[in-house]
C-alpha cells in the first residue's frame, strides 16, 4: 500500500503544476492589480508605477511565472501588499486558529452524525426516526449563512453567551487564554456540525437499512449473537464505507478554511483570509491559499481511498 501512496504523491506533481498555471493566469486576469486600490486623489501616480516596476508586473508572464514558483518552492510566498508582511508569516498566524476549529467541527460533526444515523437506521420508523428525517430535511434546506446569522443573533447578541467575533480575548494568559479560544469556537463549531450533518446521518441511515437484510447479518443471528454485537461489530463497521469515502474531503476541506463560516463569525482563519485577500486584490496571498486548497484536495482524496483500505481489508487503494 505504501508504495501506491507514494506513487499518489508523486502523481500530484504534474497536478499541483497544472493548477499553479491555471490560478496564476487567472489571477493576471483579474481586473486591476493590488496597487489599484491605493490610488486616492491626491496618490502621485509615478510613485504607484514606480511600485509596479519594482514588482515586476511589467515583466513578461513567464517570467514572473517562473520567479513566482521558484520562490514558493522555496518557502517564499510573496510578500501580502495588503498586510505589508511575509505571506508565509500570515499564514503561519492563521493556519493554527483554523486547525483548532476544524478539529472541533470534525470531533462535533461525527459525535452527533454517527449516533444518529445508526440509531435512525436500526429503529427505521418510529418516532426516533422520523424526528430525525425531519432534523434532516430542515438542516439540509436552510442556508449555512442565514442559520450562522441566526446563530449569532440569538447566542451572540441576544443572550451573550459566545463573542461573536474574534479568535480570542485580547489580554489573556494562561488558562484564561486556552477557555476565550475555547468560547470564540464552540458556537461557529456547533453550528457547523448542525448544519453538515445531514449527508452523514442519512448515509449511514441508509446503509444499516441496508445491512439489517444482508445475509452476513442474518447468519450471525442465526449463530446466537446478540444484536447488540451485531450491530456493533457487523452493521456499524460496514456501513462506514460510504462516511469513510468523505471523511479525508471534509477533513482538508475544513483544514483549507471555510470560507463562509469564518467569514460570518468574524473567525481570523484561513477562510477569512481568502475573502479578504479576494476583496483587496491581494495577489500573492490569493494565489498562495488557492495552492494550498488544492494540495489539500488532492490529499484529501488520498486520504479517504488510505481510510476506506483501514476499515474494510477487502478494499486496496491501485
Amino acid at each position: 500500500m505504501w508504495k501506491t501512496v507514494l506513487r499518489r504523491f508523486l502523481l500530484m506533481i504534474p497536478q499541483l503544476i497544472i493548477l499553479s498555471i491555471i490560478v496564476f493566469i487567472l489571477a493576471k486576469l483579474m481586473p486591476g492589480d493590488p496597487f489599484t486600490g491605493q490610488i486616492t486623489p491626491t496618490t502621485d501616480p509615478n510613485q504607484i508605477e514606480a511600485l509596479r516596476r519594482k514588482f515586476g508586473f511589467y515583466d513578461p508572464w513567464y517570467q514572473q511565472y517562473w520567479r513566482w514558483i521558484t520562490n514558493m518552492f522555496h518557502g517564499d510566498f510573496g510578500t501580502s501588499y495588503g498586510f505589508k508582511m511575509p505571506v508565509a508569516a500570515l499564514l503561519g498566524q492563521r493556519v493554527g486558529n483554523t486547525f483548532w476549529l476544524s478539529l472541533l467541527c470534525v470531533t462535533l460533526l461525527y459525535a452527533l452524525a454517527l449516533p444518529l444515523g445508526i440509531f435512525s437506521g436500526r429503529y427505521s420508523g418510529s418516532k426516533f426516526d422520523k424526528a430525525v428525517t425531519l432534523y434532516n430535511f430542515v438542516t439540509y434546506a436552510i442556508p449555512g449563512f442565514i442559520f450562522y446569522l441566526l446563530m449569532i443573533l440569538l447566542f451572540a447578541y441576544t443572550l451573550h453567551w459566545f463573542p461573536s467575533s474574534g479568535s480570542v480575548d485580547p489580554g489573556v494568559t494562561g488558562f484564561a487564554y486556552v477557555i476565550s479560544r475555547l468560547r470564540h469556537m464552540i458556537l461557529p463549531a456547533i453550528c457547523y456540525a448542525l448544519i453538515a450533518t445531514t449527508a452523514t446521518v442519512q448515509y449511514l441511515r441508509n446503509e444499516v437499512i441496508d445491512a439489517k437484510g444482508s445475509d452476513y447479518v442474518r447468519t450471525a443471528r442465526s449463530k446466537g449473537v446478540p444484536i447488540d454485537k451485531v450491530y456493533s461489530h457487523h452493521i456499524f463497521r460496514n456501513s462506514l464505507l460510504p462516511i469513510a469515502a468523505f471523511f479525508g474531503f471534509t477533513l482538508t476541506g475544513l483544514i483549507s478554511g471555510s470560507v463562509f463560516m469564518e467569514t460570518i463569525f468574524g473567525y481570523p482563519g484561513m477562510g477569512k483570509l481568502f475573502m479578504e485577500a479576494i476583496l483587496s486584490r491581494d495577489y500573492s496571498v490569493l494565489t498562495s491559499l488557492i495552492m494550498i486548497f488544492g494540495f489539500m484536495t488532492l490529499l484529501g482524496s488520498l486520504l479517504s481511498d488510505i481510510i476506506m483500505s483501514i476499515v474494510d481489508p477487502r478494499i486496496r487503494i491501485e
